[in-house]
């Protein structure tokens, strides 16, 4: 009405009012009254903004790719802000009379693409898709003190790369090889797996096989302990055998001298009987063998004279024409005889 008009901002918006080339009042959130026809109000959001942004870059080794991120910020110098861009409004704050407050965030993000391009061109490509943490951590700290942000009185809060993609048949390409690696070491998994299966089969074979060589070592020494056992009772036996043999050989050398003894002891007694005898006999050497007969019947068993008396007429057979033996006298004989 008449030219005046009251305006109301936000604590995010800091307001400068120029009139006739200076400053008259400035500051975020204020509510007052002023005459359009010789005022300039200047509105500049002091709040956080983030600008997202995607663009294209070339890795080191020649291979394009399309960065996606976002760029948090904040205006701490607003009047150095209004000093370089336009941020007069019209009637309503948020009008801009001029396209200079969209301007600002292309020059952030024209500047953070310089950065990053500078940060992929030392990366290839397998290594630039990889970096984003990497790469977002040198950005805001180059961001930090670039003179690009500092001229413009901003602040970088937050920078953030999102994605580092390649061009689809680049990505399909890495994809294939992707997948030839994990299907090799799936392949060189279930090989391994076999592999170590043999091994432990080959393992357990090898224990058992050990342990079948412990159990025939085992019986050898069994074996060769009763072998051992068994010679040394042979041993044992033997000495007892020889020693029984020995004793034996003792007692036949004792009954050998006992006999040998005992023989002399016999020829001699026979010796002396024969002597005795020979001495008894000595006296009858000189005699006539018929006297001698005679002698022996005297003193006879009639039997013994009849069976002289045959004996002289064998003797004398030649002689004797017939010779008859009565039954009754052989007879008498014999039944004597019995």
């Amino acid at each position: 009405m008449l030219g005046f008009h009251y305006l109301k901002t936000n604590p995010t918006q800091h307001v400068i009012q120029y009139r006739g080339g200076k400053i008259r009042r400035q500051g975020p959130g204020l509510a007052f009254t002023y005459f359009k026809p010789t005022c300039s109000i200047v509105v500049v959001p002091v709040g956080s903004a983030a600008v997202p942004f995607i663009f294209n870059e070339l890795s080191a080794d020649f291979q394009p790719l399309t960065v996606q991120g976002q760029l948090t910020y904040r205006i701490h110098d607003p009047q150095r802000v209004a000093s370089l861009l336009d941020y007069t409004v019209e009637e309503i704050p948020d009008l801009y009379t001029s396209e200079d407050p969209q301007k600002l965030p292309v020059r952030l993000v024209n500047l953070v693409q310089v950065l990053t391009r500078a940060e992929l061109q030392r990366l290839p490509l397998r290594s630039a898709i990889h970096a984003s943490d990497e790469i977002s951590a040198s950005l805001a700290e180059k961001l930090g003190s670039h003179p690009g942000f500092t001229e413009l009185g901003v602040s970088v809060l937050a920078v953030s790369i999102q994605a580092i993609k390649p061009i689809p048949e680049i990505a399909r390409a890495l994809e294939a090889e992707a997948r030839e690696g994990l299907l090799r070491q799936a392949d060189q998994a279930i090989y391994d797996r076999r592999n170590a299966a043999v091994e432990q089969e080959r393992r357990i074979k090898e224990n058992e096989l050990n342990t079948e060589v412990a159990v025939e070592e085992k019986k050898r020494l069994i074996r060769e302990t009763k072998v051992s056992a068994d010679l040394a009772v042979e041993a044992k036996e033997q000495q007892v055998r020889e020693a029984r043999q020995s004793g034996q050989i003792t007692l036949e050398e004792e009954r050998k001298r006992l006999v040998s003894a005992r023989v002399d002891n016999a020829r001699a007694e026979a010796d002396a009987q024969a002597y005795a005898l020979a001495a008894s006999l000595e006296p009858l050497k000189s005699l006539d063998g018929a006297l001698l007969q005679a002698l022996s019947v005297q003193s006879a068993d009639p039997r013994k004279m009849v069976s002289l008396a045959f004996k002289e007429i064998a003797q004398n057979a030649g002689k004797i024409g017939s010779l008859n033996i009565s039954p009754e006298l052989l007879e008498g004989l014999i039944k004597k005889g019995d």
